[in-house]
């Protein structure tokens, strides 16, 4: 049975690669990405599928509600996946209520209007996908067990507790107006198309154009790394089998702290140099050019405010239940992250 879908968020970072998996996977289902193409959306991020005719961009704001609700009506789409977001916790320090308008208020807008085209009359076969964040569940210790989606929520930052209140809200309109809704939390993404305001983007391109590599505190925090593929495959896992009004869980079983994913990734560069000479050529501001080692330019900065210290995700669940478990290998998929953006200056130069 073919499917129609709506993709929040489409043209950013984690949307845009699963459009590209899912198009590649479901070559007879037809494919909507609404993006209101703030600053980290950018519609060259979906130019590979642009000339699929199963696939459409639609520039508009998921707070548009009409919108949203012509789109369901007009073009008969029974599955959202819902991506948009603002999802930077910096920005949600120092700007809080976008995150508000956006992850609260915007979530709520698709929800009245896949409650309203939905559910009318008899209502038609459907499902409302909403893709949140293992930050939901707060700040774990050194040898807590990893999150389950049993866990009370804990959210410290505008940002975590913008996305709790967006599970909340799914979770309501399930269990009181009988949409069907299934919920991911996810670990931390890597990989192709990521904005580089996030750590690991932050890292090769500053390390490429000269800079240093900002390290909160210590350098000790814990993060679960997942490879955005495998997100999407895991999401894929939940649309296909999934059971409405249940969360899943989706990690990378892979923790690193943040000054070890730097070493490893200031290693992997400077390997990357000394295999192929003609990159000290197209990157001369890069250490090794400089005759330095990546290493030099890590520098340790004042830790954010409330920086949460672990995640961790235990997937047993979406494993057990749905027969997902992530198929990139850390290895594999840090060499793939930094092969892309040593290829792709274009995109990420602008």
């Amino acid at each position: 049975m073919s499917r129609k879908l709506l993709v929040t968020g489409g043209a950013g970072f984690i949307g845009s690669n699963f459009v590209h998996y899912w198009m590649q996977q479901h070559a007879n289902d037809s494919v909507v990405v609404l993006d209101a193409l703030t600053y980290a959306g950018n519609q060259a991020n979906l130019a590979i599928v642009a000339g699929n005719p199963n696939f459409s961009f639609v520039h508009g704001d998921i707070n548009d509600t009409a919108l949203v609700e012509r789109l369901l009506q007009e073009r008969g789409l029974d599955t959202i996946v819902h991506f948009a977001a603002e999802s930077h916790v910096d920005r949600s320090i120092t700007g809080p209520d976008a995150f508000i308008d956006t992850n609260v208020l915007g979530t709520h807008s698709l929800l009245k209007a896949a409650r309203k085209v939905w559910l009318a009359g008899e209502g038609i076969p459907h499902r409302f996908h909403h893709v949140s964040t293992d930050e939901v569940y707060g700040s774990l210790g050194p040898d807590d067990p990893a999150f389950r989606e049993d866990n009370q929520y804990q959210p410290n930052s505008p940002y975590s507790a913008s996305k709790a209140a967006s599970d909340h809200l799914v979770r309501a309109y399930h269990h009181t107006y009988g949409l069907n809704v299934t919920t991911s939390n996810c670990s931390n993404n890597y990989g192709p198309y990521h904005y580089p305001e996030k750590l690991i983007p932050l890292a090769i391109t500053s390390l490429l154009t000269g800079g240093e590599i900002p390290i909160y505190g210590d350098g000790k925090n814990i993060r679960d790394w997942l490879y955005v593929e495998d997100h999407a495959r895991g999401i894929e896992a939940v649309l296909l089998k999934g059971v409405p009004g249940e969360v899943y869980n989706i990690g990378g079983e892979n923790e690193w702290d943040n000054l070890a994913l730097i070493r490893e990734l200031c290693t992997r560069l400077d390997a990357a140099f000394d295999a192929n000479p003609g990159l000290a050529e197209q990157f001369p501001l890069a250490p090794g050019p400089r005759g330095e080692t990546s290493l030099d330019r890590i520098r340790f900065v004042q830790d954010r405010a409330g920086h949460d210290r672990r995640y961790a995700i235990d997937s047993s669940r979406i494993t057990q239940e749905l027969g997902f478990s992530p198929k990139v290998q850390f290895e594999e998929g840090v060499a793939k992250t930094i092969e892309w953006f040593l290829g792709n200056v274009e995109w990420w130069s602008k």
